[in-house]
């Protein structure tokens, strides 16, 4: 089976490409290098002892992605990553990120359509919740008016496939994530954020490195048990097995309908303190932050009700917070030496 990654040189899609191939696919991947970088290959092909096909190009335009699926015609599933996803930048930018998100979802799902039958797995995120009302969150949770642009085009994303599936040959599985950590344990591939990061964990191990002064811990004063925002930290490898497991559902033909949703999350929540403990116990470092006001947009706590995943999917999240903090410190060990 051929496979498209799209955005797959980046830290979801790469570790999403090594179970692929680990499990026997051929994969090739679209990516425009814009937040990501062609030595991924290498790490990939390190990993796996065989190099993916990689085609650099532009999903904006519409020409190229025409003209990729003339050349690989033989593209059955599609797995789709490549999207801007920084949260506050698509707030000052928000067309950047309209025309980024959804433009290049439509001409993927264009060239999808002239197939006899295609498979689609979508790289939702849990942010289409917004603030949920109940802990812990069931797929069933109402989608909330989106807090950015960015979620708002996770929420279109989502409703263009499902329209499109209604009247075409393409079956769809949304995968809704919580907050992906980590670095796969080979220290071959792991997050690479450009720029000052928009993430925790990528913030925590650049400033336990040196490479920041301290880390900022937005609010201590939120409905919680340390006063700290809380979200469901899900290791990356266990993320990209359950993509694995996705497209063997679609392919197999085990889906119960047109398009499916699932949670990935690992049913737990843990505050930004206990994030950090967590980094310090692994790393035997003293971690210097300090309280600074909450952000705008930031929502108090998210994490997932997984039972869906766990028996609909059939894929359970395994790797701990300690094993995620200790596989990031060790890839950012790695890219500082």
């Amino acid at each position: 089976m051929k496979v498209l990654v799209t955005g797959g040189l980046g830290f979801i899609g790469s570790h999403t490409v090594v179970e692929l191939q680990n499990e026997g696919f051929e994969v090739v991947i679209i990516d425009n290098l814009s937040n990501s970088s062609e030595d991924v290959l290498k790490g990939i092909t390190a990993i796996t002892g065989k190099t993916p096909l990689f085609e650099k190009l532009d999903l904006r335009e519409k020409a190229s992605v025409q003209d990729f699926f003339k050349k690989h015609n033989d593209v059955t599933g599609v797995i789709h990553f490549a999207a801007s996803k920084a949260v506050g930048e698509s707030v000052e930018q928000p067309l950047l990120y309209y025309e980024n998100n959804i433009a290049s979802l439509v001409y993927l799902l264009q060239e999808l359509q002239q197939k006899p039958e295609a498979s689609f797995i979508f790289s939702s995120s849990c942010t289409v919740y917004g603030q949920a009302e109940k802990m812990p969150i069931t797929e069933d949770a109402p989608v909330q008016t989106a807090m950015s642009p960015y979620g708002n085009t996770k929420q279109i994303g989502e409703e263009i496939i499902t329209d499109t599936a209604k009247v075409t040959n393409i079956s769809a599985i949304l995968l809704r994530y919580f907050n992906p950590v980590g670095a796969h344990s080979s220290t071959e591939i792991g997050e690479l954020p450009l720029g000052v990061p928009q993430n925790l964990v990528p913030f925590i191990t650049q400033t336990g490195a040196g490479l920041r002064k301290e880390l900022s811990v937005f609010g201590d004063d939120y409905p919680t048990p340390d006063g700290t925002a809380v979200r469901d930290y899900i290791h990356v490898v266990d993320l990209a097995k359950a993509h694995v497991i996705a497209l063997q559902r679609l392919f197999n033909k085990k889906n119960l309908q047109k398009v499916e949703t699932f949670n990935l999350g690992t049913g737990k929540g843990s505050s930004v303190l206990e994030v950090i403990q967590s980094f310090e116990k692994v790393s035997n470092k003293k971690l210097p932050y300090k309280i600074m006001p909450r952000r705008e947009g930031d929502i108090t706590e998210a994490y997932a009700n997984t039972d869906k995943a766990n028996n609909v999917l059939g894929w359970k999240a395994e790797l701990s917070l300690d094993e995620a903090m200790a596989s990031a410190w060790k890839w950012e060990q790695k890219i500082r030496s």
